[in-house]
């Protein structure tokens, strides 16, 4: 044998060893959901296959890994006959509409089921029971094990061939697993798209201004019927097998035992698939999934029951279009069709101005619905949005209405004139106090440099002067997670300020009893209460009421980093935007944000009223010790964005000079003598100096460094060590003797980061009844688990 020949036969070998084992590693991740290899190395492995197969093409062969994308596009779809034909189900909306359907059943199989009453009552059937996932039925053609072909339902009767397309499907095997399976095999299922999967998608064509997709159904479908198989390999589409079509050879003799073969064979089948013993037990399966419905990974419009018996089946049999065996119990519509009335602009607490959609009152997931949310003027640009226009709402859960598309089908022919007067605009005046509407614009900060580009929102420039912005800053000053004040609802606070008794935060600690003991929903015992709990209020937290006051993108974690850092009230508004971005977690946009809210002249005024009428802020004192010199020379000229100034210049430069004054001051003979500072970043440096409002800027930036304790020269501080400091909890399930908000709050009091996810970092997880993947993945990682009664003990020990 030729040592060519030789190399071509191990290269033979070691393909086969490669393709059987990605084969393995696809099988249990998309399968099995428990991958053995983590990705670098599954890429390692199918870049090794890819190399030998293109050094070797001759050994390439269809049901290889690598051959999931198609070369060439197609001009058109092929047709397929179906064998035995693709038929849809019968629906059921109601629960009586289901005991129909077993009550039927029962009757259709009375001589095969035990002795019962008249009817069958006393005989149950069992059923399988699995989501109806919102994808495109497609079904998979396999001879000897291997894929040969893909095809649509079309109209049950006759499909399309995808065979190309079906193949870049990651999840599909292109060559079943195992053994046993028959010889001619059609598994029929969903192709489908995850949430996850559908929103990545739908960002990515907003980046590259390209079309986005209404719902995963329609990207779904859109995505598996393109005719140039390498946008669908783009596409994160995933299969779920939920039956089979023609068969030739052996199966198992129940629905389930089929998908459990399937599943042995590579098929991915759906996770929720459960066995049903009666209509009653298939109503608490509806139910049980209705309630996890929003929870899953995947759209879903309902639940498929058949009965599980294939025999039974057969008995069964088919009337017009539909088994007599099956049924698809669906959810009601999260999706309808109405027409937009109107278009009206809200004010929010922060003064954004925001489209809303007045609609013909239309029933959404068994909820009427008249009002709908359009985001921003981008959205409706993007929708195309005309007053009149027919569109299609959605509604998942509690979350508010959308319009996701509009039905341009519909659109009456209107003239230029109507064009014109139904086309969506922004006012120019605030619809509730008149002032300005502004677009607001989008500063990127740079070395050197900012850009100024249009924001997507739009504001009213009133701020506490506009009615709508006092009620919302209000209505969030006095929230739980802020100053907690309790008895003020909404209505009662737009109560307030509609009768001028509040016009601004402040003036809630100067409320009489006289004054809202008449007020509606208010009487003695109330007015009482209020007053009492607007006097308790009065000692919050620093951290509590830096979130109370409502600054642009500052929540409650970004108000806690500046409470603990920075420890005083003072420092806090005082800080300049490079001294706020010391903090963890502040960027410069964020930290521009908390100097405009304390530079504002009405906001610094509104502080002060509070502070007047008797707030005592509490866990104010020094500069945690975290951040004492926490600044050094060479980061804080990196953070002052000097043109070609990066990290290892300023570096260079805090060696050679050793203090702000004399880099401020430094000649070109003595930048010269900088080791690896070309004549480019020299130049800059003297540049950005020579600028006397630069040169002042940073001589602030330091002095208030040196003022906060933070500054390179100052003194380091040894930390007073809270019990927990550096440790990262977790907190999951539901924990009974106190909210997780408290837990939250007792562990961050004892120095602990309270963390929303599970890692290899994490210290300790607190799980209560009801904990899912977190806990798993804590045990996974072998982290620490306590239970309430345990963490409360630990509390306790803590004091």
């Amino acid at each position: 044998m030729t040592d060519a020949s030789t190399t071509t036969k191990h290269a033979a070998t070691r393909i086969l060893e490669l393709r059987a084992e990605l084969d393995t590693h696809n099988y249990r991740y998309h399968v099995l959901d428990a991958p053995s290899i983590p990705d670098a190395e599954y890429d390692r492995l199918y870049h090794e296959l890819k190399a030998l197969e293109a050094e070797y093409p001759e050994l390439v062969t269809a049901d290889s890994p690598t051959q999931r994308v198609g070369n060439l596009a197609l001009s058109a779809f092929g047709e397929v006959k179906h064998e035995v034909p693709m038929l849809s189900l019968g629906n059921a909306f109601a629960e009586d509409d289901l005991r129909d359907f077993d009550r039927r059943v029962r009757e259709g199989l009375a001589d095969e089921l035990p002795a019962g009453d008249l009817f069958g009552g006393g005989a149950i059937v069992e059923y399988s029971c699995e989501p109806k996932l919102d994808g495109l039925a497609v079904s998979l053609l396999y001879r000897d094990g291997q894929l040969v072909r893909g095809a649509t339902r079309g109209d049950g009767t006759t499909g399309e061939d995808i065979s190309v397309n079906v193949r870049t499907v990651r999840n599909i095997p292109l060559r079943l697993q195992g053994s046993g399976w028959p010889g001619v095999l059609e598994v029929r299922g969903e192709v489908f798209m995850s949430r996850a999967g559908f929103d990545a998608l739908n960002a990515r064509a907003l980046e590259s201004g390209g079309k986005t997709f209404a719902n995963p159904r329609n990207a779904a479908a859109g995505s598996l019927r393109q005719l140039d198989p390498k946008i669908t390999a783009s596409r994160p589409l995933e299969f779920c097998c939920y039956g089979i079509g023609q068969v030739q050879g052996e199966l198992p003799d129940t629905h389930i035992g089929i998908l459990a073969a399937l599943k042995d064979w590579g098929m991915p089948i759906s996770r929720e698939l459960k066995l049903a013993r009666g209509a009653e037990e298939c109503l608490d399966y509806y139910r049980a999934i209705g309630e996890k419905r929003d929870a899953l990974p995947y759209e879903i419009d309902g639940v498929v029951f058949k009965v599980n018996n294939l025999t039974w089946q057969r008995e069964l049999g088919f009337r017009a279009r539909e088994p007599r065996w099956a049924i698809a119990h669906k959810f009601p519509a999260s999706e309808e069709l109405t027409e937009l009335l109107a278009v009206e602009f809200q004010v929010g607490r922060t003064g954004a101005v925001t489209p809303v959609a007045r609609l013909k009152p239309v029933k959404v997931a068994g909820v009427m619905v008249s009002n709908a949310t359009l985001h921003n003027m981008d959205e409706v640009e993007r929708l195309g949005l005309m007053i009149g226009d027919t569109v299609i709402i959605r509604r998942a859960g509690d979350v508010i209405p959308q319009v996701v598309q509009v039905v341009l089908e519909r659109r009456p022919d209107w003239s230029a004139d109507e064009l014109a007067a139904r086309t969506v605009k922004v006012p120019s005046e605030c619809p509730i106090c008149g002032s300005a509407v502004e677009r607001t614009q989008l500063i990127k900060r740079s070395k050197g440099r900012e850009t100024v580009s249009e924001g997507a929102a739009y504001l009213c420039v009133g701020r506490l002067a506009c009615g709508a912005q006092l009620k919302q800053a209000i209505i969030h000053f006095v929230s739980r997670r802020a100053m907690d004040i309790e008895g003020l609802g909404e209505k009662s606070i737009e109560q307030l300020v509609d009768e001028g008794l509040v016009q601004s935060p402040a003036d809630l600690f100067t409320l009489r009893f006289e004054q809202i003991v008449d007020l509606e929903g208010f009487a003695e015992l109330s007015s009482k209460n209020l007053l009492a709990a607007i006097a308790e209020s009065k000692r919050p937290a620093l951290a509590r009421f830096i979130y109370a006051l409502g600054i642009p993108d500052v929540g409650e974690e970004t108000a806690k980093v500046l409470a603990r850092a920075l420890a005083s009230l003072q420092r806090i508004q005082q800080a300049l935007p490079e001294v706020l971005t010391y903090l963890p977690d502040v960027g410069a946009e964020v930290a521009h944000e908390i100097h405009s809210f304390f530079e504002d002249e009405h906001n610094r005024s509104v502080i002060a009223q509070l502070l007047e009428r008797g707030l005592e802020l509490q866990e104010e004192g020094d500069l945690h010790p975290e951040f004492a010199a926490c600044a050094s020379l060479a980061g804080f000229i990196d953070k002052l964005n000097i043109p070609f100034i990066a990290a290892t210049g300023a570096e260079k430069l805090a060696a050679k000079f050793g203090s702000l004054d004399a880099i401020i001051n430094a000649d070109w003979l003595d930048l010269r003598q900088v080791e690896r500072l070309n004549e480019k970043a020299a130049k800059s440096l003297r540049e950005f100096f020579d600028n006397p409002a630069n040169a002042e800027r940073a001589r602030a930036i330091e002095a208030q460094l040196r003022e906060f304790g933070m500054h390179w020269e100052s003194a380091k501080k040894a930390a007073e060590g809270l019990p927990l400091a550096g440790q990262t909890w977790v907190l999951t399930g539901t924990l009974e003797v106190m909210s997780r908000d408290v837990a939250k709050e007792k562990l961050e009091a004892l120095g602990a980061k309270v963390s929303g996810s599970v890692s290899a970092k994490t210290h300790c997880v607190v799980a209560g009844p009801g904990a899912g993947s977190k806990l798993a993945k804590a045990s996974e990682l072998g982290v620490k688990v306590l239970d309430e009664a345990e963490f409360l003990a630990v509390l306790g020990s803590l004091g």
